[in-house]
Protein backbone atom coordinates (compact mmCIF):
# COMPACT_ATOMS: atom_id res chain seq x y z
CA UNK A 1 0.00 0.00 0.00
CA UNK A 2 1.58 3.80 -1.23
CA UNK A 3 1.66 6.50 1.74
CA UNK A 4 -1.75 8.09 -0.19
CA UNK A 5 -3.37 4.86 0.30
CA UNK A 6 -2.48 3.99 3.66
CA UNK A 7 -3.69 7.87 4.63
CA UNK A 8 -6.72 7.47 2.93
CA UNK A 9 -7.34 4.23 4.92
CA UNK A 10 -6.15 5.42 8.23
CA UNK A 11 -9.07 7.71 7.54
CA UNK A 12 -11.69 5.85 6.79
CA UNK A 13 -10.73 3.39 9.93
CA UNK A 14 -11.08 6.72 12.10
CA UNK A 15 -14.86 7.49 10.35
CA UNK A 16 -15.49 3.33 11.41
CA UNK A 17 -14.53 4.42 14.93
CA UNK A 18 -12.05 1.57 14.97
CA UNK A 19 -9.37 3.76 16.11
CA UNK A 20 -6.56 1.22 17.39
CA UNK A 21 -6.34 0.36 13.85
CA UNK A 22 -6.22 3.86 12.58
CA UNK A 23 -3.56 4.89 15.42
CA UNK A 24 -1.94 1.93 14.16
CA UNK A 25 -1.97 3.56 9.91
CA UNK A 26 -0.91 6.45 11.62
CA UNK A 27 2.14 5.60 12.93
CA UNK A 28 2.65 3.50 9.67
CA UNK A 29 2.86 6.86 7.86
CA UNK A 30 4.73 8.45 10.50
CA UNK A 31 7.96 5.94 10.04
CA UNK A 32 6.89 5.88 6.10
CA UNK A 33 7.56 10.08 6.20
CA UNK A 34 8.97 11.72 9.32
CA UNK A 35 8.90 14.75 7.27
CA UNK A 36 4.92 14.67 6.45
CA UNK A 37 2.29 16.20 8.33
CA UNK A 38 -0.35 13.62 7.57
CA UNK A 39 0.58 11.01 9.62
CA UNK A 40 0.88 13.18 12.88
CA UNK A 41 -2.11 14.69 12.37
CA UNK A 42 -3.78 11.59 11.41
CA UNK A 43 -2.48 10.57 14.66
CA UNK A 44 -3.78 13.71 16.64
CA UNK A 45 -7.34 13.48 15.38
CA UNK A 46 -7.61 9.63 16.49
CA UNK A 47 -6.51 11.59 20.36
CA UNK A 48 -9.24 14.06 19.89
CA UNK A 49 -11.45 10.93 19.49
CA UNK A 50 -9.90 9.41 22.97
CA UNK A 51 -10.15 12.58 24.45
CA UNK A 52 -6.57 12.87 25.10
CA UNK A 53 -5.91 16.47 24.29
CA UNK A 54 -2.80 16.44 25.15
CA UNK A 55 -1.01 14.06 22.92
CA UNK A 56 -3.26 15.51 20.36
CA UNK A 57 -1.56 18.85 20.77
CA UNK A 58 1.59 17.66 20.69
CA UNK A 59 0.96 15.78 17.20
CA UNK A 60 -0.53 18.66 15.72
CA UNK A 61 2.87 20.52 16.93
CA UNK A 62 4.93 18.03 15.02
CA UNK A 63 2.73 18.69 12.21
CA UNK A 64 2.43 22.12 12.37
CA UNK A 65 6.21 22.16 12.02
CA UNK A 66 6.19 20.25 9.20
CA UNK A 67 3.50 22.42 7.25
CA UNK A 68 3.24 25.58 9.45
CA UNK A 69 0.95 27.38 6.34
CA UNK A 70 -2.01 24.57 6.83
CA UNK A 71 -4.67 26.32 8.38
CA UNK A 72 -6.63 22.95 9.72
CA UNK A 73 -3.77 21.77 11.56
CA UNK A 74 -4.20 25.14 13.75
CA UNK A 75 -7.94 25.11 13.58
CA UNK A 76 -7.66 21.40 14.78
CA UNK A 77 -4.83 22.06 17.60
CA UNK A 78 -7.32 25.14 18.16
CA UNK A 79 -10.17 22.42 19.19
CA UNK A 80 -8.20 20.71 21.71
CA UNK A 81 -6.87 23.80 23.30
CA UNK A 82 -10.80 24.90 23.72
CA UNK A 83 -11.54 20.92 24.65
CA UNK A 84 -8.41 21.95 27.76
CA UNK A 85 -9.91 25.21 28.64
CA UNK A 86 -6.80 26.90 27.28
CA UNK A 87 -8.99 29.63 25.66
CA UNK A 88 -6.62 32.31 24.89
CA UNK A 89 -4.00 29.22 22.81
CA UNK A 90 -7.40 28.35 20.89
CA UNK A 91 -8.23 31.83 19.99
CA UNK A 92 -4.85 32.59 18.47
CA UNK A 93 -4.88 28.96 16.44
CA UNK A 94 -8.48 30.05 15.40
CA UNK A 95 -7.22 33.31 14.09
CA UNK A 96 -4.02 31.53 12.40
CA UNK A 97 -6.65 28.94 10.82
CA UNK A 98 -8.73 31.82 9.29
CA UNK A 99 -5.69 33.73 7.85
CA UNK A 100 -4.26 31.03 6.69
CA UNK A 101 -7.10 29.02 4.76
CA UNK A 102 -10.39 31.14 6.02
CA UNK A 103 -11.75 27.67 7.31
CA UNK A 104 -15.69 27.89 7.31
CA UNK A 105 -14.83 25.06 10.46
CA UNK A 106 -12.31 27.78 12.28
CA UNK A 107 -14.85 30.42 12.43
CA UNK A 108 -17.54 28.22 13.17
CA UNK A 109 -14.82 27.20 16.26
CA UNK A 110 -14.60 31.36 16.68
CA UNK A 111 -18.36 31.15 17.98
CA UNK A 112 -17.92 28.42 20.35
CA UNK A 113 -14.50 29.72 21.79
CA UNK A 114 -16.56 33.37 22.13
CA UNK A 115 -19.52 31.57 24.09
CA UNK A 116 -16.91 29.59 26.23
CA UNK A 117 -15.49 33.15 26.79
CA UNK A 118 -18.60 34.44 28.35
CA UNK A 119 -19.47 36.46 25.29
CA UNK A 120 -22.65 34.95 24.03
CA UNK A 121 -23.53 38.59 21.71
CA UNK A 122 -20.27 38.58 20.14
CA UNK A 123 -20.98 35.43 19.48
CA UNK A 124 -24.34 35.48 17.64
CA UNK A 125 -23.04 38.92 15.97
CA UNK A 126 -19.56 36.92 14.38
CA UNK A 127 -22.54 33.71 13.39
CA UNK A 128 -24.97 36.69 11.90
CA UNK A 129 -21.92 38.33 9.73
CA UNK A 130 -20.90 34.95 8.78
CA UNK A 131 -24.18 34.05 7.95
CA UNK A 132 -24.55 37.57 5.88
CA UNK A 133 -21.05 36.64 4.07
CA UNK A 134 -21.59 32.99 3.55
CA UNK A 135 -25.60 32.75 3.04
CA UNK A 136 -24.78 28.91 1.41
CA UNK A 137 -22.53 27.62 4.35
CA UNK A 138 -25.89 25.27 5.65
CA UNK A 139 -23.71 24.64 9.13
CA UNK A 140 -23.97 28.39 10.02
CA UNK A 141 -27.33 28.38 9.74
CA UNK A 142 -27.85 24.74 11.96
CA UNK A 143 -25.14 26.66 14.40
CA UNK A 144 -27.15 29.95 14.69
CA UNK A 145 -30.87 27.92 15.38
CA UNK A 146 -28.56 25.67 18.36
CA UNK A 147 -28.06 28.66 19.78
CA UNK A 148 -31.64 30.04 19.17
CA UNK A 149 -33.31 26.59 20.86
CA UNK A 150 -30.19 26.52 23.96
CA UNK A 151 -31.14 30.46 24.51
CA UNK A 152 -34.95 29.79 24.72
CA UNK A 153 -36.12 31.34 21.47
CA UNK A 154 -37.76 28.39 19.99
CA UNK A 155 -39.84 30.14 16.78
CA UNK A 156 -36.06 31.55 15.37
CA UNK A 157 -34.81 28.69 16.09
CA UNK A 158 -37.47 26.96 13.60
CA UNK A 159 -36.56 29.15 10.89
CA UNK A 160 -33.17 29.16 10.96
CA UNK A 161 -33.40 25.11 10.94
CA UNK A 162 -35.95 25.22 7.90
CA UNK A 163 -33.31 27.66 5.78
CA UNK A 164 -30.72 24.56 6.80
CA UNK A 165 -33.23 22.25 5.56
CA UNK A 166 -33.90 24.09 2.34
CA UNK A 167 -30.21 24.30 1.76
CA UNK A 168 -29.35 20.40 2.78
CA UNK A 169 -32.82 18.40 2.20
CA UNK A 170 -31.30 15.33 3.43
CA UNK A 171 -29.75 16.59 6.67
CA UNK A 172 -30.45 14.10 9.30
CA UNK A 173 -29.65 16.36 11.81
CA UNK A 174 -32.21 19.28 11.08
CA UNK A 175 -35.09 17.02 9.98
CA UNK A 176 -35.05 15.37 13.65
CA UNK A 177 -35.15 18.79 15.16
CA UNK A 178 -37.73 19.58 13.13
CA UNK A 179 -39.79 17.02 13.97
CA UNK A 180 -39.39 17.49 17.55
CA UNK A 181 -41.70 20.70 17.09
Amino acid sequence: MSFEEKHKKGYELLHEKDLDRSLDMARELQKINPDAAEGYTLEAEVMQKLGQWDTSIKSLNDAIEKDPENGRLFNLRGYAHLNQDDAEKAKEDFERAIALDNLPSAHRNMVLYKLMAGSGQEAIQYLLDRIRSEPRDVENWILMGDLMKKGGHDEKAKTYYEQALKMDPENEYVKNLLEED
